[in-house]
């Protein structure tokens, strides 16, 4: 995986972890997805989100995400070049949405609890490892990170 490794503790990047990140940050992995489910009348997608920027809009969206939740300095710890703060499971559950929670589930076959736990595990390391001059990548760059 190259830029992966070592970026979770133990270094293991499961399939189903791959697809969510990559759900989540580029959006690869959901081809079709708007035929397969309908889009919810009282929620709209808050964020400008497309099939190429991921579920949230790519990198950036995520961790406005973040920020927007309260939790940018958890955020910035991960984009900055010191060390990476942790996120609790739920809060990052509250950040992301239900929705965007329930998508990423179905799209992995895992349980929406057990997704979380890894994403609040993997995702200080992927995007620090994504950042690692402290700038956020453009969407091709982040893009070839998971095609690599």
């Amino acid at each position: 995986m190259g830029l992966f490794d070592n970026a979770v503790p133990g270094g293991n990047i499961t399939k189903p972890l791959m697809i969510a990140l990559g759900a989540l940050l580029v959006g690869k992995m959901l081809s079709g997805r708007s035929e397969e489910q309908p889009a919810e009348p009282q929620a709209p997608a808050p964020t400008p989100a497309s099939a190429d920027g991921g579920l949230l809009g790519g990198l950036g969206g995520l961790l406005d995400r973040l920020r927007d939740a309260g939790h940018g300095n958890v955020a910035d710890s991960w984009v900055g070049t010191g060390q990476n703060q942790p996120i609790n499971a739920n809060d990052l559950g509250s950040a992301l949405g239900p929705q965007v929670i329930h998508e990423i589930a179905q799209r992995t076959g895992m349980d929406e609890q057990e997704l979380l736990q890894q994403l609040s595990t993997a995702l200080p390391g992927i995007v620090d490892k994504l950042t690692p001059n402290g700038q956020i990548p453009q969407h091709h760059q982040v893009a070839s990170a998971f095609n690599s």
